[in-house]
Order: C-alpha cells, then sequence, then structure tokens
C-alpha cells in the first residue's frame, strides 16, 4: 500500500530559498540605490540649467543679471535682514509669478512673511538628493525655506562698503553684471553651484584680511556669531532662498567642492562656511566669505551651472587655481580642464 505524502517543502530547502532570496536582495540593493541616485543627479542638473537659463533671461529682460542684495552705499540696515535675493528676482522667470506679484522689492523680505512668500517650497530650488528639505523653523514656527543652488559670488571678498569694491563674480552688492563684462568667456565662468542646506557657518568675526586663506582649518579660534549647534535648525547657512546674503544664497571658490572647512566648537566639529560680516551689517569694514559649494550626491560630485547654460559635475579633486578661475568673470584664465 502507498502512502499519500503531502507536497511540502523541508527546514533544509526552506532555509536554502531564503538564504538565495537574500542573496538576491543583497546584489539588488546596490544597484537599485544607484538608479535612484542617477536619476536624482539628472533631476539636480535639470535644475541647475533651468536656473541658469532663468538667469540669462532675466539678463535679456533687464540687460543686466540680478544683484545679489542691494543697499545704498555706506548704509547700515536697521533690521537684520535686508534685500531680496536673486533667487526672489528670478521667480517670475521659474514659474513663480504668482508668487513674485505678492512681494515688494524694495522693502525687506522678513517684513513682508505674511505674504507666505518666504516659506514657500521652490522646487526647482531644490535638489532631490538634500537630505533636510524641509521648512525652517523659529521659534517652533515656519519661518523660510532653504534652497540648494549658490550663485557664483567669486573668490573672496564679496562687499567693501567704504570704497565700493565688489567680488570677482558675476554676482555681487549692487551688481550691474551684462553678458558682455564676461571677458572670460561665459563658457568658462561659473553661473551656480550646488550647496547644502542647514549649513553650519559663522558671521560677523574679525576682519580676516585680503587674501583668501588655503587651509580649511583657517578659521578655528576665530569668534563671532556661531550659527551652529545640535539642533538641526541652529545650524541656518542656506536655508533662506529669500535673502540676498552670500551665506544664504550665494557660494565662493575659496575651497574646492565639498572640502570640509572644519571648526570645533564645545567638543564637536562642525562643517562650516564663513562671513566675516553681513552684507550690510557694517560700514566700515569689507565682507569676505568663504561660501563651500557642497552636495550629497554619490562621488562627492558637485553639479554646476556656467553662464552659457551648459552643466558640469565637478569633484573636489579639481585643480584649485582652476576652480578659482572658474569663479572669476575677467581673470584673463583659460580654463579648458573640461
Amino acid at each position: 500500500m502507498k502512502l499519500n505524502r503531502p507536497n511540502a517543502f523541508t527546514l533544509v530547502e526552506l532555509l536554502v530559498v531564503i538564504a538565495i532570496i537574500g542573496i538576491l536582495i543583497g546584489l539588488l540593493l546596490p544597484a537599485v540605490q544607484s538608479v535612484r541616485e542617477a536619476a536624482r543627479r539628472t533631476s539636480c542638473l535639470n535644475n541647475v540649467r533651468q536656473i541658469v537659463l532663468a538667469s540669462s533671461g532675466y539678463e535679456a529682460a533687464f540687460k543686466q543679471f540680478p544683484p545679489s542684495f542691494e543697499i545704498d552705499h555706506g548704509t547700515v540696515l536697521t533690521g537684520n535682514n535686508g534685500s531680496w535675493s536673486i533667487h526672489g528676482r528670478l521667480l517670475p522667470f521659474v514659474e513663480q509669478a504668482n508668487a513674485y506679484k505678492l512681494v515688494d522689492l524694495n522693502r525687506a523680505w522678513d517684513a513682508q512673511r505674511e505674504t507666505g512668500v518666504p516659506t514657500l517650497r521652490v522646487p526647482l530650488f531644490q535638489c532631490a538628493s538634500e537630505s533636510n528639505d524641509t521648512v525652517r523653523l523659529k521659534n517652533g514656527q515656519p519661518f523660510v525655506y532653504p534652497q540648494n543652488y549658490g550663485f557664483n559670488f567669486g573668490t573672496w571678498l564679496v562687499y567693501d562698503p567704504v570704497n565700493g569694491q565688489r567680488g570677482d563674480g558675476p554676482f555681487y552688492v549692487n551688481s550691474k553684471t551684462r553678458y558682455g563684462d564676461i571677458q572670460d568667456g561665459s563658457s568658462n565662468t561659473l553661473c551656480i553651484a550646488e550647496v547644502k542646506a542647514f549649513t553650519s557657518y559663522i558671521r560677523n568675526t574679525t576682519d580676516p584680511g585680503s587674501s583668501p586663506p588655503s587651509d580649511p582649518t583657517a578659521f578655528n579660534g576665530y569668534s563671532g556669531q556661531l550659527k551652529l549647534g545640535t539642533d538641526l535648525h541652529q545650524n541656518t547657512g542656506h536655508t533662506e532662498w529669500s535673502d540676498g546674503r552670500v551665506h544664504h544664497s550665494g557660494f565662493t571658490t575659496v575651497f574646492t567642492p565639498n572640502t570640509v572647512v572644519n571648526y570645533d566648537h564645545e567638543g564637536r566639529s562642525y562643517d562650516i562656511d564663513f562671513n566675516s560680516v553681513q552684507e550690510g551689517k557694517r560700514n566700515d569694514q569689507a565682507t569676505y566669505a568663504a561660501v563651500t559649494a557642497r552636495s550629497y550626491h554619490a562621488g562627492g560630485l558637485v553639479n554646476t551651472g556656467m553662464l552659457d547654460g551648459s552643466t558640469r559635475s565637478v569633484a573636489q579633486a579639481i585643480e584649485l587655481s582652476l576652480w578659482r578661475a572658474m569663479g572669476t568673470i575677467n581673470g584673463g584664465e583659460v580654463n579648458n580642464a573640461f
């Protein structure tokens, strides 16, 4: 007599199948993550190109690129915040004309928070790889939204209120730069580069001098206003897309992309940006800034956009001299490394 045995896996067979599935998942996950990051990077490059094209559209409409900040020469602002950023001036060119209608560029942006525009998340200003894509809080309430694309303020000097001298990039205080002023060529000159939201930074320090530092630990020991801490919202660099100051809406080429600029404070080490004095804060001291291009992309690549609309992914290993040359509009360099 034959016995009817039910069809079933043995325990050993089940364990073998589980092991095989685990191996397959282990092989597939890195591939899936790689594809996702490639998609994010492509999306980011598209954002970069669209913002550069918006800047070009502004230049065509107004016969100049937007200024980073507007202030009467020698004036000291009575409030903390002031002029609208380049991002704010580009709103009609990035499909945000309705938001643009709600603001007055002649008034400080933070005096118009009731419009809801400063807390607006503008998709084109956000990289998909940004890990802190969230509104910045102040006193527990939504205050302003961050952004991930800084405009090129040049090498080190941003603005000197004593003599009106400006930086060597295309965007600066009270600027009226036109394509005709880009003597190094629009294909050789940076327009924007990626930056990280909620960056730690220090500001309003002693005068660091006119020579840009080459050592990324150069700011250790500096005192001033420290915008850093254990809570995310204490680290406020690049958290105000509507603010025109360099530490919120710009970058400089003091250090190559993704360079860690170390600052030690209360037993912790921070990767910081530096602004010697906020534009409009004083009328007797120049603004120097080390605001580093940074991103979360694999391989440490930072997406950049040139003034001609082309896009490039740049690694930290780029020669510092070349990176700085890409930041100037009339340095006389020929950038042929790409």
